[in-house]
């Protein structure tokens, strides 16, 4: 299964540490997390009472389910070790960072979440980023031309 990313995260954020975590779902969620049925897009890591929690993520509701529950963006507990989230809470405190998921993936499978901790980006550093991907994407338009022309040769 390929790993679901998280790509707003990376626009609107700088990414400084990543931590990988488990996550708890349901049955029903886990099938559809299996298949892809997930967004992290406007989700982020909340801590809480000494527990860390995924928030906002969407999983859509899965068809065959005996009963549905329409609470696709509940709170979601991640595993975490008390020294990991005891660092993380000493990180958030007094700055401007935050938690965002970057990348929902299985490992033995094992539903894992890699949480980064991110400083946001502000609109002309969006810009930049914007910027530099146009022209990167410009220079391999030209090298495909030239390649093509010294083949065509």
């Amino acid at each position: 299964m390929k790993p679901i990313i998280n790509r707003k995260a990376r626009f609107n954020y700088n990414i400084l540490e990543k931590i990988e975590a488990g996550a708890v779902f349901t049955g029903d969620e886990i099938k559809q997390v299996r298949a892809g049925r997930i967004s992290l897009a406007d989700s982020y890591v909340l801590v809480k009472e000494g527990e860390a929690y995924l928030v906002n993520a969407h999983i859509a509701a899965y068809e065959k389910a005996s009963y549905t529950t329409d609470n696709s963006r509940r709170d979601r507990k991640l595993l975490l070790n008390k020294k990991e989230i005891d660092y993380l809470v000493g990180k958030l405190a007094g700055s401007n960072l935050t938690l965002v998921p970057t990348r929902l993936y299985f490992k033995r499978n094992y539903a894992k979440i890699e949480v980064a901790l991110a400083a946001g980006k502000k609109k002309y550093d969006k810009r930049e980023t914007i910027k530099k991907r146009e022209q990167e994407r410009e220079a391999r338009a030209i090298l495909r031309g030239a390649k093509r022309n010294q083949a065509a040769r």
